[in-house]
């Protein structure tokens, strides 16, 4: 039986990479009045055009270091929706050095924006590549999911 007194997690971003070599949950509070579609709270999470700057920058700064490592550069479509399926919207891409999730979804009723990234490494470039992100990742899909709450509740 699944019930609140069992927790379970449920994501697009675990139902394409089952096993994550690393996995995380952000959760925000939205205050009433947000919209409810996964979709729009995804691109808004992961818009380049309006992101915080110091996010950008990051973005910006790996564009010009990855070749090092013969990692290709992001496509700008990268953080593109995928695909929709009940409360949540999925982003993704699979690359030479890893493959990436994130599920972008929405509870109206506890008021809760979630974004759940599973990431599935390739060889040593995809460690070496990681090894940074993977202490970066966790504030930074924060910040970035707290500057679409506030854009998306003005």
């Amino acid at each position: 039986m699944c019930g609140m007194d069992q927790p379970a997690l449920r994501s697009l971003a675990l139902r394409d990479i089952p096993v994550p070599d690393f996995a995380d949950v952000t959760l925000v509070p939205v205050p009433p009045g947000a919209p409810e579609d996964p979709a729009v709270w995804a691109a808004e999470i992961f818009s380049l055009r309006s992101g915080p700057r110091w996010i950008l920058a990051l973005l910006g700064l790996r564009q010009l270091v990855v070749g090092a490592i013969g990692v290709e550069r992001a496509d700008p479509t990268v953080f593109k929706v995928r695909e929709v399926v009940g409360e949540e919207a999925l982003v993704g891409s699979d690359d030479r050095h890893l493959d990436f999730r994130a599920a972008v979804g929405f509870d109206p009723l506890a008021r809760l924006v979630r974004v759940t990234t599973t990431v599935r490494l390739h060889g040593w470039r995809g460690r070496v590549y990681f090894a940074p992100v993977r202490l970066l990742h966790p504030p930074v899909v924060l910040s970035m999911t707290r500057a679409a709450v506030r854009r998306l509740t003005r």
